[in-house]
């Protein structure tokens, strides 16, 4: 609650005068009569008018102080914040190539990679982002959309049977995502490109792709995944069905993986584990906080009329037992 003038309320501090004023009055008021003993008169029965003898002026009083307060302009106000946000355009492009099936990351790089990019789509509420599959080609497997729950979906849905997973184009993928986040109208635009290989297909070099990621203002992330040195994994089935297991080691191209990146402004990133993977999900999170500008509204309702109605109804009730039950007979 707060008033709109609250200069008004400064005439309450004139009731005091009126009650002392009442209060002398009543006492100079009072007749005067000798007797030898009021003993006598002390016995008598007092009227119940003699109580309320002093409701009219608390009547009165009680008016004067609720039209000052309505006077005064009491209003409520609720206020409340509106932000106006700025998203990014984010496009995430995943290698889905066989060796993404590698298990040294539980249960497998690809499972993992899709575990911890749906979460961090999910704590990106305010940006356009978009999915790109890459493998022996590339393609869009959800274009740039603010409805984060079709994107989760659309990671989650992800298999190795989608695309030819028989080799890796790195720069096909990049192309691809550039070209699905050009269209956006958000000022930053983000790519986050992940990988466990080399490029060894597809019709444009990581090199060309950085360039025209760079040149559409573009910032890139690479992450390179997979465990150092050398890990058991299973590399096929037998004719029986089992699984054939052996010792590999990670392919990764970190050098090209790190040039694409610095070319662009952005960063690479190795992953060796799950862990480390969300660690650099939650990295990068943190350095593309989107832009937010607050501002304060507040609606303001007046509310003096319950104060006027009551000074009203006061005031009424004042004349009302002034003329009936409390009237002075001269």
């Amino acid at each position: 609650m707060q008033f709109a003038n609250p200069g008004y309320l400064f005439l309450l501090i004139s009731l005091i005068p009126a009650i002392a004023w009442y209060v002398w009055k009543q006492s100079e008021a009072q007749a005067s009569l000798q007797v030898s003993s009021t003993s006598a008169f002390q016995k008598l029965p007092r009227s119940w008018k003699e109580y309320l003898r002093h409701v009219n002026f608390a009547l009165l009083c009680g008016a004067a102080a609720m039209t000052i307060v309505a006077l005064a302009r009491p209003q409520s106000s609720d206020s409340w914040s509106q932000s106006n946000t700025e998203g990014i355009d984010i496009v995430l492009s995943l290698d889905v190539s066989n060796s993404m099936h590698f298990e040294d990351f539980r249960p497998d790089r690809l499972e993992a990679s899709k575990e911890v990019a749906s979460r961090f789509v999910a704590g990106r509420p305010n940006d356009n982002i978009g999915l790109v599959l890459f493998g022996s080609e590339s393609y869009t497997m959800c274009p740039m959309t603010s409805d984060h729950a079709v994107v989760s979906n659309m990671i989650n849905s992800v298999t190795f049977d989608l695309i030819d997973g028989g080799s890796t184009a790195i720069g096909d993928g990049l192309v691809t995502a550039v070209n699905r986040i050009r269209s956006g109208q958000a000022k930053s635009k983000v790519i986050i490109l992940l990988t466990d290989g080399s490029n060894n297909s597809g019709d444009v070099s990581p090199k060309d792709a950085a360039q025209v990621a760079h040149t559409m203002g573009v910032r890139l992330y690479t992450i390179g995944v997979g465990s150092k040195g050398e890990f058991e994994t299973t590399v096929g089935y037998d004719p029986f069905g089992r699984p054939v297991r052996q010792k590999v080691k990670a392919d990764i191209d970190e050098e090209t993986l790190k040039a694409m990146a610095q070319f662009t402004g952005g960063r690479y990133f190795r992953a060796t584990n799950k862990n480390s993977l969300s660690e650099i999900f939650d990295e990068i999170d943190k350095m593309e906080k989107t832009k937010m500008s607050v501002r304060e509204f507040s609606r303001k309702e007046e509310e003096f009329l319950p104060f006027a109605l009551a000074a009203i109804a006061l005031l009424l009730l004042h004349v009302i037992l002034r003329n009936t039950v409390l009237r002075n007979i001269p």
